[in-house]
């Protein structure tokens, strides 16, 4: 049985798609927006909609953009020979608060899982083949997600890219086994760099 209009309904039901938004969470997510005043709704919908047609992936690094290339790879100052590998674009947004790297990005969107239909040919791994070929790039940092997933990965970079004669490093363990980097804060995730060790 159905206590709501059918509108309300269907607002509860659209925001508990959501990741990480339960019933309760999107009901009451729905409840503020109605009782909000007009502009807050428009604003939102306006922002989301701007963000859909604006937004699209760098074509080096495979980052989220609204300009090619992202700001990241356009910026003079950051060091063309160290490339950090990361499953997510918002792996890059967790990198950069950490404030300690200062390279490039290469963003895989997602990591090898068989169990899920996700190989390696899924992955951005061309492109990032295509941007070591060019002798400038001397490591590549693989900061995947310290799970059975990301460690996949991680190995079967490292036996692709370390035959290219580059540096492969891993970040350090310091960061929680099974924890995304999204979750991991900023001096963790600094500690987690600095530590970081070469692939065998």
């Amino acid at each position: 049985m159905n206590y709501y209009a059918k509108p309300v309904a269907r607002l509860i039901d659209e925001l508990g798609k959501l990741p990480g938004i339960g019933p309760k969470t999107a009901q009451r997510l729905a409840f503020h927006l109605l009782h909000a005043p007009p502009e807050v709704a428009a604003n939102l919908a306006k922002a989301m909609q701007e963000a859909r047609n604006a937004i699209h992936h760098c074509s080096l690094c495979g980052n989220l953009t609204d300009v090619d290339p992202c700001f990241i790879c356009g910026d003079e100052r950051r060091r063309r020979d160290s490339i950090c590998v990361v499953e997510r674009p918002r792996d890059v947004a967790s990198m950069e608060k950490a404030r300690g790297f200062r390279g490039l990005y290469h963003v895989l969107h997602g990591a090898i899982s068989p169990m899920e239909g996700v190989g390696p040919e899924q992955l951005n791994i061309r492109n990032l083949l295509k941007r070591l070929s060019g002798g400038e790039v001397k490591e590549v940092i693989l900061a995947t997600n310290p799970n059975v997933e990301g460690d996949a990965t991680a190995l079967y970079l490292s036996a692709l890219i370390r035959p290219l004669g580059i540096r492969v490093t891993r970040l350090a363990h310091g960061l929680p086994v099974g924890a995304d980097l999204e979750y991991a804060d900023e001096v963790t995730l600094g500690r987690a760099l600095e530590g970081r060790q070469e692939m065998k």
